[in-house]
């Protein structure tokens, strides 16, 4: 019996960190990258032109559209969406190994993404990530500086689509300004109780 409950501790986790865009996803996961946590980061594959301090193969893999396509017709991904005309996907290869390797596995997608994942894998855990406010959303987003002003009305507009699909996720955690470290504290915090779940998850891709 103790065997059976340690067992069940020891189920590897698939974890989607999601929320609109300007909520602070990368910067979570930079903080938790940071703490040197025994997890598997999923790194994305994505179409769009690489960004001034991005770099391939830590922040994403950068791709041509043609061969991000390529890669959809192969079955090389776990899921794909178009977003704001580029594509954005998960490579299934890297996840397959790290939850057989027993580590707990770590996806930053879009809400998009997320529902997808809800649907093809509806025992994986996902947290979505806000704001205290729109506004603080909206400030972030223009504090960037990366986008034109049609890009960034289109960014907050799907922002307030987004929040609308949280009854999607497991949980939800304000990433409030200068407060990172309480939001990764509570991401964790989540984490480990789901490990003492007397029905753990078990998710099979």
């Amino acid at each position: 019996m103790y065997e059976e409950m340690l067992s069940r501790r020891h189920q590897p986790l698939l974890i989607v960190i999601s929320g609109p865009s300007g909520v602070g996803k990368d910067s979570v996961l930079r903080c938790m990258k940071e703490r040197d946590l025994l997890f598997h980061f999923v790194i994305t594959a994505t179409s769009r032109p690489q960004r001034q301090g991005e770099v391939h193969g830590v922040d994403y893999f950068f791709t041509t559209r043609d061969a991000f396509e390529t890669m959809i017709a192969d079955g090389e991904l776990i899921e794909y969406a178009l977003v704001y005309d580029d594509y954005k996907g998960i490579p299934k290869g890297q996840v397959q190994q790290a939850l057989a390797s027993g580590r707990d596995v770590i996806m930053r997608i879009d809400v998009q993404g997320a529902a997808t994942i809800r649907r093809l894998y509806p025992e994986a855990l996902l947290i979505f990530l806000s704001t205290n406010s729109e506004e603080e959303l909206v400030e972030r987003l223009r504090a960037r500086r990366t986008e034109t002003p049609e890009s960034l009305d289109l960014r907050i507009n799907t922002a307030r689509k987004e929040m609308e699909q949280i009854d999607l996720f497991d949980y939800y955690v304000i990433n409030a300004e200068n407060l990172l470290d309480q939001a990764v504290d509570t991401i964790l915090d989540i984490i480990k109780a789901e490990h003492h779940r007397s029905t753990p998850r078990k998710v099979i891709l």
